[in-house]
């Protein structure tokens, strides 16, 4: 077989082979009849602010203020595009050694297994930089490979060997690597103490309450409490005790079954596993991702693993307790009374929102040890009348066992009637009081199909549009200020759309102008001054509804006026994914993910005839300035 190979997109791979049924009673399906700004003025309780002084921004105007810097346009360039007076430049890339002893990456044949292991992985996505011991640290996910851009060299565009597929194996994962500046510019340290690569074969251990449950025994692991690996990291968090968060996303698709007719169970298929994987082939060379050999794997996947970066050597732990689901990122929040809150979404089609709350108390310098292990997790609820609040997800509310909720949590957010969201992705909590936001990303199946556990998705309340193509930012503030209230009022922040396509609800909301206007928003991340970083991931075809939108992009978002200005573009077909700043504020790095992939033409970083690749690009300003 040779030629382009049309990679799916998880979501796409999903609706292919987990397909829900179609909603056929169309009269649960209200369409809201009331106009944009009649229907924003009713939705947005609280939030005068944002509907009235940020209409009508032009394009390139208001340079100074909070921002900073001037609006950039729109565009398709095979470029990271930023404002006047700043510049940008490659960091890291995939490929890129990170020990002296392993060769620089060769693009024409994109290197062999042994190779990648000592390399920086692909499509990069959530990051934080540590600084300790003098030394600044990025710890980054490696979310997943294109398959048809690492084995380009393959005739067939596919892994044909056993050292292909366990190079792409091995590209995922999370990276650790010190950076420092020379002659102004950050690099890698090849050689660091503190560099390393965990992988899909790193050796890690289970915590909390789905230990030793039968249905986390495999083969190699009787007893339920070892499990190597971590792959599809999508976003991150990190503590205040200095430890990375990586976030297990879209496990599922690695699996496959060597028997076709095998019977998947109800748990399997709410977490889409089934007989096909999504073409990594990792059941060729590894029996633990073929689900007839070993069934109970699957569900040693979908955590949230904590890392310590400081120690090279460390085991990383998957934390059981913030449940297993496709995870977004971890936004944790110490409350004022020293409970530790967990904020997090699972980016699926009409999942859940949850919030995790520690039974014990973070203090400096005490044990951390359980603070993660041991809590409450919770389901969000919205009303449409602008309130909502948080459901436990206990026994007595699910009719499961505390190990059963960690590990089917999607089918306790059912039990207790959690509100089925437009794919819940990145939470961000605002540094300086008490209110947090939650990008919606897109739903095309919003008010005609049910989520995979046959949940409804009504058309309202913060998804207020039926297949959503745009995706919006919702915003909550928890009563009394209170991170562990059971209630909180809510509005949207932010409707994404095209103005200059549409004069309904698909224009977007009143701070979205024919200059701002972006689909998508995915990443969302505070910077220390309260500025809200929105990154897209979305309709880069720049026609049709995505009409003027150009390539995927970050903006700034003042979440006092609702103003809102594109900073950064990235190249062709690309996310913009992943921030984080050097310890002086100085320098913004930021993530770009799979630029060049379904075939659309990009050469970034290296230009030329090159392959594409992600990485990372640091942000400065010239005049040497703090960013934000």
């Amino acid at each position: 077989m040779s030629g382009k190979i049309e990679t799916p997109s998880f979501d796409e791979f999903d609706e292919i082979h987990n397909p829900r049924a179609e909603e056929t009673d169309f009269d649960r399906i209200v369409e809201s009849a009331v106009s944009r700004r009649g229907f924003l003025n009713v939705m947005a309780v609280g939030t005068a602010g944002f509907l009235t002084s940020a209409a009508g921004l032009p394009s390139q105007a208001r340079a100074a203020g909070r921002f900073g810097f001037k609006q950039i346009a729109a565009n398709s360039l095979d470029a990271v595009t930023v404002p006047p007076g700043f510049s940008a430049y490659s960091v890291v890339s995939w490929g890129d050694p990170l020990w002296s002893d392993s060769p620089v990456f060769d693009w024409s044949v994109r290197g062999t297994a042994a190779q990648q292991e000592r390399a920086f992985g692909d499509n990069n996505d959530g990051q934080t930089i540590f600084s300790f011991d003098g030394r600044t640290v990025l710890v980054i996910n490696q979310e997943y490979t294109n398959r048809d851009i690492a084995n380009a060299h393959r005739e067939s565009k596919l892994a044909e060997t056993d050292d292909d597929v366990l190079k792409g194996m091995l590209a995922h994962g999370v990276t650790v690597v010190e950076l420092t500046q020379t002659g102004g510019k950050w690099g890698v340290v090849k050689d660091s103490p503190v560099n390393r690569r965990i992988t899909p074969k790193t050796a890690m251990v289970l915590e909390g309450p789905a230990v030793g449950h039968d249905l986390m025994k495999t083969i190699a692991d009787p007893q339920g409490k070892n499990c190597f690996g971590t792959w599809n990291n999508c976003a991150n968090g990190s503590t205040p005790w200095g430890t990375y968060l990586a976030c297990e996303e879209n496990f599922n698709g690695y699996y496959r079954s060597s028997d076709p007719d095998i019977a998947i169970t109800p748990g399997q298929k709410r977490y889409g596993i089934g007989v096909k994987d999504w073409g990594y082939a990792w059941a060729q060379i590894d029996d633990r991702f073929d689900i007839a050999k070993d069934p109970n794997e699957s569900n040693r996947n979908g955590y949230v693993v904590e890392i310590d970066p400081t120690d090279a050597k460390s085991t990383p732990k998957k934390r059981t307790a913030l449940g297993r689901f496709k995870h977004e990122n971890a936004e944790l929040v110490v409350n004022r009374d020293g409970r530790i809150v967990v904020y997090m979404g699972d980016d699926e089609r009409g999942e859940f929102l949850y919030r995790y709350v520690s039974d014990g108390f973070y203090s400096v310098g005490g044990s951390t040890s359980d603070l993660l292990n041991m809590g409450k997790l919770y389901a969000a609820k919205f009303s449409n009348d602008g309130r909502g609040e948080w459901a436990e997800l206990s026994p007595e509310a699910t009719g499961m066992s505390a190990a059963e909720i960690s590990i089917h949590t999607r089918i306790a957010g059912s039990a207790v009637g959690a509100t089925t969201m437009d794919r819940p992705e990145w939470v961000a909590a605002h540094p300086t009081k008490a209110e947090v936001y939650v990008a919606l990303t897109n739903n095309k199946n919003r008010g005609i199909k049910p989520n995979k556990g046959g949940d409804e998705t009504p058309v309202g309340g913060p998804n207020p549009r039926k297949a959503n193509k745009y995706g919006q930012v919702v915003r909550w503030m928890p009563d009394g200020g209170d991170h562990t209230a059971k209630g909180f009022d809510w509005n949207i922040f932010v409707l994404a759309g095209n103005p200059a396509v549409h004069n309904d609800l698909r224009a977007g909301s009143k701070n979205v102008n024919a200059g701002n206007m972006f689909n998508s928003p995915d990443g969302i991340s505070f910077d220390d001054a309260g500025i809200l970083w929105i990154q897209t991931d979305g309709d880069y075809k720049n026609k049709g509804d995505s009409a003027g939108q150009g390539n995927n992009q970050m903006l700034a978002a003042d979440t006092e006026t609702g103003e809102i200005r594109r900073f950064l573009v990235g190249p062709p077909a690309c996310e913009i994914t992943g921030l984080s700043f050097s310890p002086d504020r100085k320098t913004m790095f930021v993530g770009i993910q799979h630029p060049g992939e379904k075939g659309f033409k990009s050469h970034w970083p290296g230009g030329g005839d090159t392959v594409p690749r992600s990485g990372v690009v640091a942000v400065t300003r010239d005049d040497g300035g703090v960013i934000g």
